[in-house]
């Protein structure tokens, strides 16, 4: 009997599962298609063989990429030559995709089999599947399926910046969009001010130079032979400068208000504004146009290029249309009118806007359309799948254009395109070469650069780990200094001695000698205490330092205390000259 198993690919691995013997026949019943829904039910059905989750994203992304262009991958090969039965033909293997069933048919000779029964059980798996894998939760499922979700659309995504036509098909819109906007503004200024100036409008044609005119002038009146000078530059013609002179100083237009005139100017500034962005912005599109799509450029013209492009949808469907299609693109609504009516279908869409179809006759029109149509085809193919863009190809397909051309008026046999080619590709070797010797140059200054920041990073971050040890040691060294200095400046110089010397030669000019003697036993005893300070520890140096710094009022007590014994002494004068003074009358 043949034993179906199903391959059930996730976002964090591969799961095979088994069927049990179950007639396929009954798989179909609706009481079955509803067993699906209920777990337990499903678990009598279904069982789980083998799960193979992958080791990270980077790998689930290459899996989901592989799965998703019909491609057998290691893991997925693996997995099924473990677990399937050795016996390939009494195997049948049910996938979801058809793409994958056949690869693995060609490749491993698994029958494969694809919907009816096979969907109904990958729907249960898919429902099921967290319950069905031990250690799986709904939450962490959900969260692998959203990150390789977004991976495998950044992937899809992803581009060389440099060759992203994106750009091109907006900067071509809003090329178009500015060349209506432009004319528009310029034929309500031409209007606006043809009132105070009609003559102007017949003299000068170009919109952007008559803005520009019409802010320059301003007032007809005040027109004269000093602004002759600067009409030349704005008309770049000197009839035409001598022409306005002239007709201003005839004119039959109506006289106007400086408000009016100052309207009219600031329109007319932001509408020369305009003109002049719409300039840079195709410039911008021309450089676009040579990164993205050089040969097609070259071929047919940029703006004709960009509006291909723009109307195909990007670079890559254009390269996928036949010529035929490209010969009509932009003509969809004649073409469809005359498959309707029957009438003649059109022979050219948006590359009759290209000089060749301008050029050629009116019987040679639909040929030569023909003919360049095939050219842009070649060219955009060339543009999309070249790795070096190069426009080299564009230049000889252009070439062969040219003798076309030239072979329908004059009837000159242009050259074989086997040899165009073989010369186009000699060029584009060369071309190629060169390119990439310019890349590769940059790439060795940018390896310089990264390996010169990167020795300079080190290098500093070894002196920023070496310095911080040899700060400490040098700032160790001044503190304990600093902190010894103030411990010797009070015994040598500080407060306590000046007071007492002060006090000495007081007392012996003035003080008796029992006073004097008090005095030196105090002096003695203050004297003697900081030598016992200096015979002290190191380590009690330093925690005495604090209380010496806080205690810098004792010498002020000090002087209190030295001060007293004068103002004793002062009050003994007094009282001995009084004494003596009654002495001395009672002798008398």
């Amino acid at each position: 009997m043949v034993l179906l198993h199903v391959l059930f690919e996730h976002a964090v691995g591969y799961a095979l599962l088994a069927l049990k013997e179950v007639e396929e026949i009954s798989l179909l019943l609706p009481q079955v298609e509803e067993c699906v829904l209920n777990l337990g039910k499903f678990h009598n059905v279904v069982r789980l063989v083998a799960f193979c989750p992958f080791s990270s994203s980077q790998v689930a992304l290459e899996n989901a990429n592989a799965v998703s262009e019909g491609v057998v991958h290691e893991d997925l090969r693996l997995l099924l030559e473990t677990y399937l039965p050795s016996k390939k033909k009494k195997v049948l293997l049910g996938v979801g995709d058809p793409k994958i069933g056949a690869a693995i048919q060609e490749e491993l000779g698994y029958n494969c089999q694809t919907g009816g029964v096979i969907a109904e059980v990958l729907r249960g798996v898919r429902l099921h599947f967290h319950n069905l894998v031990k250690g799986l939760t709904d939450l962490s499922a959900c969260k692998a399926q959203l990150g390789l979700g977004h991976s495998y659309s950044r992937a899809k995504v992803k581009f060389n910046v440099n060759r992203v036509d994106n750009m091109i098909i907006q900067s071509i819109s809003l090329l178009d969009q500015l060349d209506k906007d432009i004319n528009t503004f310029s034929m309500r200024v031409r209007e606006w001010y043809g009132y105070h100036f009609p003559e102007l409008v017949k003299i000068i044609n170009d919109n952007a130079t008559y803005c520009r005119l019409a802010q320059f002038i301003g007032n007809r009146r005040e027109l004269n032979e000093e602004k002759l000078e600067k009409l030349e530059e704005l008309t770049m013609d000197g009839a035409k400068a001598k022409a306005i002179l002239d007709a201003s100083r005839s004119s039959m237009g109506m006289d106007i208000s400086a408000i009016d005139l100052i309207n009219i100017e600031s329109f007319s500034s932001r509408v020369v504004s305009l003109s002049e962005y719409r300039q840079s912005l195709h410039t911008y599109l021309r450089s676009k146009m040579s990164q993205v799509a050089p040969s097609l450029s070259a071929l047919i013209g940029e703006a004709v290029g960009a509006r291909l492009i723009a109307h195909a949808g990007s670079l890559t469907n254009l390269a996928k249309y036949p010529a035929s299609t490209v010969q009509i693109l932009g003509a969809e609504k004649a073409l469809f009118r005359a498959l309707k009516t029957r009438g003649n279908t059109p022979k050219y869409g948006l590359i009759f806007h290209s000089t060749f179809i301008g050029r050629a006759a009116a019987k040679n029109k639909g040929r030569i359309s023909r003919y360049l149509a095939n050219k842009c085809s070649i060219a955009s193919r060339i543009d999309c799948f070249s790795e070096v863009p190069t426009s080299v190809f564009g230049e000889k397909l252009r070439e062969q254009v040219e003798e076309r051309l030239s072979f329908y008026e004059t009837g000159e046999i242009p050259r074989k395109n086997l040899d165009v080619m073989k010369e186009a590709m000699v060029q584009a070797e060369e071309a190629a070469a060169e390119i990439t010797r310019k890349l590769e140059k940059q790439e060795k200054k940018r390896l310089k650069k990264e390996k010169k920041r990167l020795a300079a990073l080190a290098q500093a971050s070894s002196e920023n780990s070496s310095t911080p040890e040899e700060c400490e040691e040098t700032l160790e060294k001044p503190k304990k200094k600093k902190k010894l200095k103030p411990q010797e400046t009070p015994q040598e110089n500080g407060m306590e001695d000046p007071p007492v010397t002060l006090s000495k030669s007081k007392k012996k000019k003035a003080f008796p000698k029992e006073e004097l003697a008090s005095d030196t036993e105090e002096v003695a005893t203050s004297s003697l205490s900081p030598p016992k300070r200096k015979k002290s520890s190191p380590k009690e140096e330093v925690a005495s330092e604090p209380e010496e710094a806080a205690s810098p009022v004792v010498p002020k007590k000090k002087r209190k205390f030295s001060d007293e014994p004068e103002a004793a002494a002062s009050s003994t004068k007094s009282t001995k000259k009084k004494k003596k003074s009654q002495k001395a009358s009672q002798e008398d």
